[in-house]
């Protein structure tokens, strides 16, 4: 039997996250359903951004780098993203973006590989992750003269052999929302010696991480996506104490990285620990933004934390497919996201294949991008991710932040969906005009 719009109030009634929601500043008439690509701005990011551009920088001045706390915000916010990633204090810094970061952590992984096991020259990944990553370890590869060897998902474990110095995955799939199981998959490269770098931008504060029990080695992360830092927030990342113990620079040797950076010496001494991965000096604006994001995550510690984020998670993931099936069935609407908890993050992504019951979509493509503008346009912000023009197809993609996402909003969600399709109104010219940002 399908839930119930009712059933889906009752849900909301019942939820102990309920109150989470009063953190954010959400727009009248809005379901948003796209936090897994930008989050939703907190209430209080406002008064503390104008209070670091009015007080601490206008009246401060430059002494806001001692009295303020600019100075450490980095190892500051950094611990405050290390309680939801599974990192100890002292092992996270918030700094720079998450393609920057990348850079430091996989040019720091294969000078250790280099140095550790000189023979092997290839870097692994998967063909579906991240473009930035993909890019990043292609320019590395390049510049090192290593491969980069690009498999699909299903053959990673096959790929692990002794020629791999690094293996580089994104824990949850920016497409489809498929998850890997961490633990398992660093445990089979270290038995092959291999180094792993986690990229966790769609994973931090979205499903639980825990990279001390997985024994990874070096992570990065996204601050504006589950973490609601706003338009280009600092990223984080993370390095096992295993590994920055080691006399390895990364290759950003900024004055930030320094030991005593007032010191002002001519010859670069690395900050103990996870400090030497900073670089410049660091955007406070951005910084202040990004700390009360952090808090609006940690706010649900009380009630349980990542544990009860995961839950409620998968709960509006698992109505939204059931209503989807439902409600919209005969539309040609596919889920390709794993239905299994335990491969799932917390995104859904759909194709489109060809309905009985619409016209063909316009110019041979699966309508899937004007179907997104359609919801758009009626207030359900979701957003649409491109095909690969082979195995990969277009996506309409769904994030669900259960910090402020209810359970009626699903139910509504869906049926401005239902709507979208039983009318045709995605044919219209207008919402087959692509943006530059889709």
């Amino acid at each position: 039997m399908t839930t119930t719009q009712q059933d889906c109030r009752t849900l909301d009634a019942q939820d102990p996250l309920r109150e989470l929601r009063q953190q954010f500043s959400l727009p009248d008439g809005v379901i948003y359903l796209d936090g897994n690509s930008l989050g939703v701005l907190p209430a209080s990011a406002a008064d503390r951004v104008a209070k670091a551009v009015t007080q601490e920088w206008g009246q401060g001045l430059i002494r806001s780098w001692n009295s303020a706390g600019w100075f450490d915000m980095p190892q500051r916010l950094g611990n405050k993203i290390a309680q939801l990633i599974g990192a100890a204090p002292g092992e996270v810094v918030a700094t720079d973006s998450t393609s920057v970061n990348l850079f430091k952590v996989l040019s720091t992984a294969l000078s250790i590989a280099a140095i550790d096991t000189p023979e092997r020259q290839v870097l692994l990944s998967e063909r579906s992750n991240f473009p930035t990553d993909l890019y990043i370890a292609e320019a590395l590869c390049k510049e090192r003269g290593l491969t980069l060897l690009l498999v699909d998902t299903p053959y990673i474990q096959a790929a692990l052999t002794t020629d791999v110095a690094v293996l580089m995955l994104t824990h949850v799939n920016y497409r489809t929302g498929a998850m890997h199981d961490m633990q398992a998959v660093t445990a089979s490269a270290h038995t092959k010696g291999i180094l792993c770098v986690w990229d966790l931008a769609h994973s931090a504060g979205a499903v639980p991480v825990d990279l001390t029990a997985a024994q990874a080695d070096f992570a990065v992360g996204c601050g504006y996506k589950y973490l609601n830092g706003g338009p280009g927030a600092p990223a984080f990342v993370w390095v096992n104490p295993r590994h920055t113990a080691r006399d390895v620079w990364q290759p950003l040797a900024g004055w930030w990285g320094h030991a005593a950076p007032f010191a002002f010496t001519p010859d670069y001494q690395a900050a103990p620990g996870i400090s030497r991965y900073l670089c410049g000096s660091q955007p406070v604006l951005s910084m202040s933004a990004l700390d009360c994001g952090l808090d609006s995550v940690l706010a649900a510690q009380p009630l349980g934390g990542m544990q009860a984020l995961r839950r409620k998670s998968l709960a509006l993931t698992d109505l939204f497919i059931e209503l989807v099936e439902t409600r919209c069935a005969g539309h040609g609407l596919r889920l390709v996201t794993p239905r299994e908890h335990a491969q799932r993050g917390s995104q859904l992504a759909f194709t489109r294949e060809q309905s009985p019951h619409a016209p063909p979509p316009r110019g041979g493509d699966s309508g899937a991008y004007a179907i997104v503008q359609a919801l758009v346009a009626r207030g359900v912000i979701g957003d649409f991710r491109a095909g690969d023009g082979g195995a990969i197809a277009d996506v309409l993609r769904f994030g669900f932040t259960p910090l402020y996402v209810g359970f009626e909003d699903v139910w509504n969600a869906v049926e401005h969906l239902r709507r979208v399709l039983e009318s045709g109104e995605w044919q219209r010219p207008e919402f087959h005009h692509k943006s530059t940002v889709t």
